[in-house]
């Protein structure tokens, strides 16, 4: 039972906040769902009080990126796992990617998403659907119909629209509706049998290798294709130095035109495949050294606008599997903000906004969430301890897999409480339900 249901409020005594507004030292009351009153030295009257002296409070962190693999393939994750993952993480609202069984592209598999999200209660959790049907790349799924249920972001993330006159039509149809396209940037006929980056790791390995232009390409194309039809394009998990100077150059031109990272990108190189573990296989793949510089740089120049985890949860069994067939993900729910601090050379407050307000409103959900810390808005809250220093054991996280690369890897910064519209969903870094 949340402590409004019991008749008393919870008191944030001694934090500092930092939202889009700025940096300030205050007590933050929270009530009735929502924040009742900022200011300093609050009284804490009958609220139960969390001394956060040490700490920072933030908006929720909103991740545009993540498999919650339900329906179809519960085996990895589910929806309450994975938005538990999400709550310890710092995220009040995931977007959930569509490649699930059956593919998340008919009102009735969106709404079972989002159900399912509400019942377990851990963070919101908003389906996204594909762009094509059964992400076959062949037909267009019927984009009103689903745009009236909710969904605002399609992507047939997994694959990228290989047609350029399916895509084109895509786009103008999602303008004229309002919503946005996420482009997995893949011309997958450069990529087939591909294992790892195509570079001097993968010759000396003898592996088939990804070159960067099978990203670079559909990027550039996809560019081209939002000058033309004036519609939005969401870019996922750029990898490339190439693809990087592509987006600078779109923005500089005005275009619609958004881009998100992983952690992964910026913190993890093609070098850790050298001992073949399945471990550090994902799509796109682990690059240069240089690539992941140039990823930090767009990060911190605001060429990328966000942060974006690519949870992609994989039974144990299945990432045994030799390298050239065991599935490609990571986990990242629960590392992110932890990788990111150890990795990016950003101020606090802008490390936040990259995990926060900024995917919140590319993904239209910036009235619920990234909302400043001021009264009367939604307690859609995380409170981060932003230098405990901590490893990662697989065994504890909260996913129902455990396919993390960065066992016993140091990380900086932690979320430890987590507010879902005034409801602590995690306390002292542990979920509580």
């Amino acid at each position: 039972m949340s402590r409004d249901a019991q008749g008393g409020g919870v008191l944030l005594a001694g934090g500092t906040v930092i939202d889009i507004l700025g940096e300030r030292r205050v007590d933050v009351r929270i009530s009735g769902g929502a924040i009742a009153e900022v200011g300093e030295r609050l009284d804490a009257a009958d609220d139960e009080v969390i001394d956060v002296s040490t700490m920072v409070i933030a908006p929720g962190f909103v991740d545009l990126h993540t498999h919650l693999r339900e329906p179809g393939m519960t085996e990895a994750e589910t929806i309450e796992t994975g938005s538990r993952a999400a709550a310890l993480g710092g995220y009040t609202a995931v977007v959930a990617m569509p490649n699930t069984d059956p593919t998340q592209d008919c009102v009735s598999v969106v709404d079972f998403v989002r159900a399912e999200g509400r019942r377990a209660g851990l963070c919101d959790v908003h389906p996204s659907a594909s762009i094509t049907v059964g992400r076959a790349g062949e037909r267009l799924v019927p984009f009103a119909e689903l745009a009236a249920a909710g969904v605002r972001i399609f992507t047939d993330d997994g694959s990228g629209v290989q047609d350029d006159g399916l895509m084109r039509r895509a786009l103008e149809y999602a303008g004229e509706l309002g919503l946005t396209l996420a482009q997995h940037c893949e011309v997958s006929s450069l990529t087939a049998g591909a294992v790892m980056h195509e570079g001097e790791c993968c010759s000396h390995l003898g592996l088939p290798g990804w070159p960067a232009l099978a990203e670079e390409l559909m990027v550039h194309r996809d560019i081209e294709l939002v000058r033309l039809t004036g519609s939005p394009v969401h870019l996922l998990h750029l990898s490339t130095a190439r693809s990087v100077e592509l987006v600078r150059a779109a923005k500089a031109d005005g275009l619609p035109v958004t881009a998100e990272a992983t952690p992964h990108h910026i913190s993890l190189t093609d070098e850790r495949l050298r001992g073949f573990d399945p471990l550090f296989k994902v799509n796109p793949p682990l690059r240069t050294i240089r690539d992941v510089e140039e990823v930090r740089r767009g990060l911190i120049d605001g060429t990328i606008d966000a942060i974006a985890t690519d949870h992609a949860p994989h039974p144990g069994h299945a990432k045994e599997r030799p390298l050239d067939s065991a599935p490609p993900g990571m986990l990242g729910l629960e590392t992110a903000f932890g990788v990111a601090r150890a990795h990016l050379d950003l101020p606090l407050r802008d490390l936040i906004a990259l995990l926060s307000w900024r995917p919140a409103a590319i993904a239209g959900l910036g009235h619920l969430h990234g909302r400043p810390v001021e009264v009367g808005e939604p307690a859609n809250l995380t409170v981060l301890d932003p230098s405990v220093e901590w490893t990662v054991d697989p065994d504890a996280l909260a996913s129902r897999s455990s396919n993390t690369p960065y066992r016993d890897v140091p990380l900086v910064g932690r979320p430890r409480h987590t507010f879902l519209h005034g409801d602590a969903v995690v306390r002292d870094g542990v979920a509580t339900r």
